[in-house]
């Protein structure tokens, strides 16, 4: 009787998810993410002698970015440094959003 033969084979690669229906294109949001950042950079420089209003800024700011472009965890150092009055006249949320566009997500370092 013949031994069966065994072979080792590489795992079956997992089909990718279909990408879900969005209605509004990547460059549609990244767009309108950009127009969010840069109407409140340019605010913010005219609301730096109103710390309250350049509070209530960031905050409307960050929800808007968080509504256009997901759960994005780079819009959070964003918030913390328009909070520092020194930082809030560089433009932070700007930055942040061509940082979510040049590399994506952050992505925890075991899952590149």
């Amino acid at each position: 009787m013949a031994e069966p033969v065994w072979e080792v084979l590489p795992p079956d690669a997992p089909s990718r998810p279909e990408p879900p229906n969005d209605p509004f294109g990547r460059r549609a949001r990244l767009a309108a993410a950009f127009a969010v950042a840069a109407v409140s950079d340019v605010l913010s420089v005219w609301l730096t002698f109103a710390p309250p209003v350049q509070w209530g800024l960031d905050v409307a700011t960050a929800l808007l970015l968080f509504l256009t472009l997901g759960r994005q965890w780079a819009i959070l150092p964003a918030l913390v440094a328009e909070a520092i009055p020194g930082l809030a006249l560089m433009p932070a949320w700007v930055l942040v959003v061509g940082s979510i566009a040049i590399w994506g997500s952050v992505k925890p370092l075991g899952r590149r």
